[in-house]
């Protein structure tokens, strides 16, 4: 198969073709009407035919630049299609990674007033622990736990990690009385092994905590382990800001007036240079928006 010319020799061709003038094209490719003049030269020399007859002030195609010229002019129109086509559907999809339960609990119920205010995005959700890699992954926003501190990603505070003891209405009503945080050591503590308990345990003013019960659930999110505790299978450390419906119909109690904050944050991120997409702006604005409502 035949090498195909420089595109740059393609594209000055096509434009002074368009154009008839080599100093509109050169305007217009934001280069001198010298380097037209040469790029024109180089595609007629791979051609072995001039392109263009030279004229005192206007050029105009010769017979071989007629019967090309219609053709280049297809391929740039083809070529202008596909990526205007790409654009439109990258602009239409928003794709969103987040941690497990914030994305279940908290996210998925809010999102019908975003696709409500913006029928032309469609949102993309994946739910993932780790830390998706922008450069490398397919991904316009995260949503993910942290201190904020992430180089080259622009970073909004979203709620605080704040984790308390939960158990159904079934559970507590079995239990025995709890007057203080040392009664629940004598109860199921779901997924006991998560370091979160021991530091509730020490804002409770418990510093080596030691539960008498034996193994228990294991989970790797707050969605299991709050549906565990639903059914009535022991105490689970939540964070309320994603059972707030669960705990308003009366399902999840709250057992102890007592709130600890984990050393991290959930944060909306995104890269930088990204921030002024128009998708990735109306979604940010959302979003805080719904954060700042639930807080207040």
């Amino acid at each position: 198969m035949s090498k195909l010319p420089p595109l740059s020799a393609i594209r000055a061709f096509e434009a002074a073709a368009r154009l008839g003038s080599f100093t509109q094209a050169a305007a217009e490719l934001g280069l001198t009407q010298a380097a037209i003049s040469y790029q024109v030269k180089q595609l007629e020399d791979r051609v072995g035919a001039p392109l263009f007859l030279r004229q005192a002030r206007k050029v105009v195609l010769s017979e071989a630049g007629k019967r090309l010229a219609p053709a280049v002019a297809d391929a740039f129109q083809r070529l202008h299609f596909a990526f205007d086509a790409l654009k439109q559907s990258d602009e239409n999809v928003l794709s969103v990674t987040a941690v497990s339960t914030f994305c279940t609990n908290w996210l998925v119920p809010r999102l019908g007033t975003f696709q409500a205010a913006h029928p032309d995005i469609a949102v993309r959700l994946d739910m993932s622990t780790r830390q998706i890699d922008f450069t490398r992954e397919n991904f316009d926003l995260g949503i993910r736990g942290g201190r904020g501190d992430w180089p080259g990603l622009a970073a909004h505070h979203l709620l605080p990690l704040e984790i308390s003891v939960y158990a159904s209405p079934t559970f507590l009503a079995t239990a025995g009385p709890i007057a203080g945080p040392a009664d629940l050591l004598r109860l199921p503590l779901l997924d006991w092994t998560d370091n979160a308990w021991r530091l509730w345990f020490k804002a409770a003013g418990i510093a080596d905590p030691r539960p008498s019960s034996g193994p228990n659930i294991m989970a790797p999110t707050q969605q299991i382990l709050g549906n565990a505790a639903m059914a009535g299978q022991g105490l689970a450390l939540l964070t309320p800001a994603f059972f707030r419906r669960e705990i308003a119909e009366g399902r999840l109690v709250q057992v102890l007036p007592i709130l600890a904050r984990e050393p991290v944050d959930y944060w909306l991120v995104y890269p930088q240079e990204r921030r002024n997409q128009r998708k990735i702006r109306v979604f940010r604005d959302w979003l805080l928006r719904e954060v700042a409502a639930d807080l207040a």
